[in-house]
């Protein structure tokens, strides 16, 4: 996948994580992705279409990063567990970052449409992608834990 389709993802989660959850992320070197299993505990994947390509964004948090991302959302001290509330958090995350990610690459003439997000609890899942094309994996860390965005697009035959 080209820069200018990754750069978007590693923007709106920067933009995201640390505006609604004032959680500082330091972005990790994107690299591809090399078994199909899900990377922390909770995962919210959603599809992604344009005219010309079509794939999914999956964001995977690691159980001690998404309470404490949460906890900082909601303003209130971490839950010792993840529930109902934290799987529905993250749903709102992958909307929030696919939509900003959307929003910048209509900047350079990809219009998305995006189906809604589907939710994923359980560390090391396995989870198809829409595309045989490679899944390009951007890791993140905050001082509480990790998570990783991954992005697999590919071209329309």
């Amino acid at each position: 996948m080209k820069a200018e389709l990754i750069n978007p993802f590693l923007k709106a989660t920067k933009n995201v994580i640390e505006t609604m959850a004032q959680t500082k992320v330091k972005a990790g070197a994107p690299h591809v992705k090399k078994n199909r299993s899900a990377y922390g505990e909770v995962t919210g994947v959603i599809g992604m279409s344009s005219e010309t390509i079509s794939g999914s964004m999956i964001v995977s948090f690691t159980g001690q990063a998404i309470l404490q991302i949460v906890a900082n959302m909601l303003m209130e001290p971490p839950k010792s567990k993840i529930d109902d509330e934290v799987v529905d958090a993250v749903g709102e995350i992958t909307n929030m970052i696919c939509g900003g990610a959307k929003a910048e690459l209509a900047k350079i003439n990809h219009k998305f449409d995006l189906a809604t997000p589907t939710m994923v609890v359980g560390k090391g899942v396995e989870i198809s992608n829409y595309s045989s094309d490679p899944t390009v994996v951007i890791p993140f860390e905050t001082a509480d834990g990790s998570f990783v965005v991954e992005a697999n697009l590919s071209p329309k035959n």
